[in-house]
């Protein structure tokens, strides 16, 4: 997967992520990378939870925490709260910001 394909970057040693969030999808799981109609790459993710009062967020957080093998509490909504796109913010911990972006490329599919 190219550069400019990656929903990822790392800035300011945490992982920036762009995720298309699917609320009350019957399951938990990401499923990959796709590309936006304004070319940005996204990663798609559902969750079971509603959108309502922050829900599908907290949902999403877990899950990306636990597919990444961190803490809930390094996962955070930095922007599109309200939104389906959003930006999360995946703070490095035992893992580099490096070691992170890796286990992600493993997840979405990419090298």
């Amino acid at each position: 997967m190219a550069d400019g394909e990656r929903p990822w970057r790392i800035d300011n040693g945490a992982l920036r992520l762009m995720v298309r969030l699917t609320p009350r999808g019957g399951r938990d799981a990401l499923e990959g990378v796709e590309m936006r109609d304004d070319g940005r790459p996204v990663l798609k993710a559902r969750v079971r939870a509603a959108p309502e009062n922050g829900q599908a967020n907290a949902a999403l957080t877990r899950l990306v925490a636990k597919s990444l093998g961190v803490a809930a509490s390094q996962v955070e909504v930095t922007g599109g709260h309200t939104a389906r796109v959003k930006t999360l913010s995946i703070a490095a911990g035992a893992a580099s910001p490096a070691e992170l972006a890796a286990r992600l490329a493993g997840l979405a599919g990419g090298d």
